[in-house]
């Protein structure tokens, strides 16, 4: 393990289904206990940390916009979503003894502040952990893109992207048995080769301000702790041009 933390502000990223319950529906309260813990032990060493979480759990607006819904009201409910996600994820937080704000993009004064990016910035430097949800309040855009925009707003130094798998592979590895995985790669390939990290936009936000990305299995035990510790854990993407693959 390392000395001392290998970042200062870091942004996590987390779907909606991983709070989800069976069939990736609904909010499982162990589920959401124990990601809250995962945050617990990297915030106790020191880390401002602040959380973007979806709502892909409770309503996907793309998928009602598919079946025949008007696409704005869909994301809109989408929206409704995260808030939803954001203050379950802040009552397991909170449990644990830590100090949280949900801040949404969408105004709810009853529930959560509303989104000033000054105050977010204060939150962060009182050592209160902080969950962004409501989206970016617009829609179209998705939780990736309000993750990507939050974290160079607030002056993150990297989005963790916290997923069910190991990192970023060449092809889908269910699928087929010879993907690799990338330890390292460009915003530029992953973009170009369509990679299904983020949206397209998330990405280009993020070379545009060289905000560099993590993905890892944040449910694997101790993998965020790791991660943070310094430890080769998931699949940087950077503004780096090198590609470098997993050699086992």
């Amino acid at each position: 393990m390392g000395t001392s933390p290998r970042f200062k502000r870091i942004l996590i990223k987390l779907s909606g289904e991983a709070l989800a319950g069976e069939g990736e529906l609904g909010i499982d309260t162990n589920k959401t206990f124990s990601l809250a813990g995962q945050i617990k032990e990297v915030h106790d060493l020191g880390l401002e940390v602040a959380v973007v979480v979806g709502g892909g759990n409770m309503i996907r607006g793309e998928t009602l916009a598919k079946s025949g819904m008007e696409r704005a009201t869909a994301d809109y409910m989408g929206m409704l979503g995260t808030i939803m996600n954001g203050l379950a994820l802040q009552d397991a937080c909170e449990k644990q003894g830590m100090f949280t704000r949900v801040l949404s993009a969408i105004e709810m004064k009853s529930v959560a502040e509303p989104y000033i990016r000054r105050r977010a910035v204060r939150h962060l430097e009182k050592n209160r952990v902080i969950i962004f949800a409501g989206g970016t309040g617009n829609p179209y855009f998705t939780t990736d893109t309000t993750a990507s925009l939050r974290a160079v707003e607030v002056g993150c130094e990297v989005i963790l992207k916290a997923t069910k798998v190991d990192g970023v592979y060449t092809a889908d590895p269910k699928k087929d048995p010879n993907a690799k995985r990338y330890l390292e790669v460009s915003f530029m390939e992953s973009i170009k080769h369509r990679l299904k990290v983020m949206d397209s936009t998330a990405l280009s936000l993020c070379m545009d301000n060289n905000m560099p990305i993590i993905v890892f299995d944040i449910f694997k035990a101790g993998n965020l702790r790791k991660l943070i510790d310094g430890e080769p854990i998931g699949t940087l993407i950077s503004n780096s041009e090198e590609v470098i693959l997993d050699g086992r």
